[in-house]
């Protein structure tokens, strides 16, 4: 049969830092799509995200088989990913390699994103399947300016949610009569982990690094904080600990002791003050990013595109368009379209309509071209 012609199933895993998404795909239609909650004191019993693996996996398995679904029929698995080496944007089939630098963490980030390709992984070779992944959290389109710091050694680099800004961004072109490659937005992805980046004409060019310490603090993330006092704060703890509230131990964790952003704001809408402080300042940190994405983009902004789970709340868009509406028009889609990018796109490679690259094991950026530090 023609590859075109052909029925594919595709199981979607989507590992987020309090959820994994899981959709069942026939071809282009979605069969079904379950958001399954993990509080963070239920993930912190795992001392590392990659201690996770039989916890999610069991999770999932006993997901398809309330749903009546034999993972043996499914035809592809496909997952979110991140923490290997940067990578284009793009569909990526997942090797061995691509798995155990995944594991590794060498690209320097232990985002729960990384635990997409891992489980992938894990399905295919149980049930003898290709698995792929999809503009993973350190696709890397940044210029010079966006990785230098006052450290020599020492260099940013991209780690974000790529696989929904970029499915955002490029839906909102069209419905725009556009092209992403035509466009400049500023994209939020506001839920566990919070990041805010610059897209210039289907580039994203910068953005904060939102599982590494530096950004809006977030329901599991600390987001920025001066160095001074954060050295201060390791004399006391640890830098394991500090490691820890970087990407699921800070923020609401931290604060409140769980990472249920309704059960937060829920105390908001009571009036308690506590609630209100750190609820609002949250808002405030964000629209303090997308004021920096603005200069990135020296102001010539078409959009403001707000997205992710916490986007449910209607007092964050209203906080943004209230600092930040005179930028550029602000538009919000609530949750994600991860699940459809990631299925579609796959399908397109199934179908010969696309390519699919092989991960090459090597960083894409190799240092700045002619200087030396």
């Amino acid at each position: 049969m023609d590859a075109s012609q052909k029925t594919y199933k595709l199981l979607i895993i989507n590992p987020g830092s309090t959820s994994t998404k899981v959709s069942l795909f026939e071809n282009d239609r979605s069969l079904f799509e379950k958001s399954l909650f993990h509080d963070a004191p239920v993930l912190l019993q795992y001392p590392h995200v990659n201690d996770q693996i039989p916890f999610r996996y069991q999770v999932i398995l006993d997901m398809l088989k309330a749903e009546g679904v034999d993972p043996a029929e499914i035809d592809v698995f496909v997952g979110r990913g991140g923490s290997a080496c940067t990578q284009p944007g793009g569909v990526t089939r997942i090797d061995q390699k691509l798995y155990d630098d995944t594991v590794a963490a060498v690209g320097g980030s232990e985002h729960p994103a990384k635990l997409g390709v891992m489980l992938a992984w894990k399905f295919a070779l149980e049930y003898g399947r290709d698995a792929y992944t999809l503009n993973p959290t350190n696709v890397d389109e940044y210029g010079d300016y966006a990785r230098l710091t006052g450290i020599r050694g020492v260099y940013r680099v991209s780690h974000s949610h790529v696989l929904n800004q970029k499915a955002v961004a490029e839906a909102h072109a069209e419905r725009m009569g556009r092209r992403y490659e035509d466009c400049n937005f500023i994209v939020g992805h506001i839920d566990g982990g919070i990041t805010v980046s610059a897209h210039d004409h289907g580039r994203m060019v910068d953005g904060n690094m939102g599982a590494d310490g530096e950004g809006a603090f977030t329901p599991t993330r600390i987001g920025s904080v001066p160095v001074l006092a954060l050295l201060d704060y390791i004399e006391s703890h640890s830098i394991e600990d500090v490691r820890l509230k970087c990407s699921r131990a800070g923020g609401f964790v931290s604060l409140f002791g769980t990472s249920d952003s309704d059960t937060i704001h829920a105390l908001v809408a009571q009036g308690d003050r506590k609630a209100a402080l750190v609820w609002n300042t949250m808002i405030y940190q964000i629209c303090k990013m997308i004021g920096e994405m603005s200069a990135v983009l020296c102001g010539q902004v078409d959009g403001i595109l707000l997205t992710g789970g916490l986007m449910r709340f209607d007092d964050i868009a209203e906080g943004i368009k209230r600092r930040c509406g005179w930028i550029a028009p602000i538009s919000v889609y609530p949750g994600e379209m991860e699940q459809e990018a990631l299925a579609l796109s796959v399908l397109k490679v199934l179908r010969g309509q696309a390519s699919a690259m092989t991960y090459s094991g090597k960083n894409v950026w190799q240092g700045f071209e002619g200087v030396t530090f």
